[in-house]
């Protein structure tokens, strides 16, 4: 094989290979980077109607308080952050437990899927994802939810995996124009289908090396 068509080859390989792969089941991705199984919510069972209800209560208390005092960020899909603030003293006030999730080697993380660990009276582990939008980026393509393989993942036990998203329109409040949610949808996610992209990706130590560089300049 001459040099030229080995190398075209090599490219339409490495071209396929990057290609997203669809329609992957959550449940079987979470198993396959954690260990853990993602639990199936049936809301027909006694245990997960009290549950439900429950998480409802604390839904519609963090939505009041938050609706109240208002969020301030520049873009509503970045108010997720914040509404966990509201999120978790919610579900405690309501009798569940509820906290950041600690990792396998037993830090707390701020970033990384999921948001938050709750735990009810049956010690049964619910991981509770927390997200808002504006109606008109609601049905947008874009990626807003994505976990990665980790060494030390915060999914440390079989759980069911929710969705909390918060609807959010402007406001004032004490004169100043935040975001305030209005509404609020519970999901459930173990038949979530999911997607994984490759990338080619680089640090800044890689990419500020002394030999890349062509110019540089100084404020005079």
């Amino acid at each position: 094989m001459d040099k030229d068509k080995y190398i075209r080859q090599l490219e339409e390989t490495l071209r396929k290979f990057l290609e997203p792969v669809r329609d992957i089941p959550y449940k079987i991705a979470i198993k396959a980077l954690t260990g853990y199984e993602v639990l199936t919510f049936n809301p027909k069972e006694k245990k997960n109607q009290e549950l439900l209800k429950k998480l409802i209560e604390a839904s519609q208390i963090a939505l009041k308080n938050a609706n109240k005092k208002g969020i301030q960020t520049k873009r509503p899909n970045e108010a997720g952050n914040e509404m966990e603030k509201f999120v978790i003293p919610a579900l405690n006030e309501v009798g569940l437990k509820a906290e950041k999730p600690k990792t396998k080697g037993g830090k707390t993380k701020t970033a990384g899927y999921p948001d938050i660990e709750i735990t009810d009276k049956y010690g049964r582990t619910i991981y509770l994802e927390c997200k808002t939008y504006s109606s008109i980026t609601k049905n947008q393509t874009f990626r807003t939810f994505y976990f990665s393989p980790s060494k030390d993942p915060k999914i440390t036990k079989d759980a069911f995996h929710l969705l909390l998203s918060f609807e959010l329109k402007r406001a004032k409040r004490n004169k100043k124009e935040v975001f305030v949610p209005i509404s609020w949808k519970l999901y459930t996610l173990e038949n979530l289908k999911v997607q994984v992209k490759h990338e080619f990706n680089a640090s800044n130590k890689d990419l500020y090396k002394k030999e890349y560089l062509l110019a540089e300049g100084k404020i005079k």
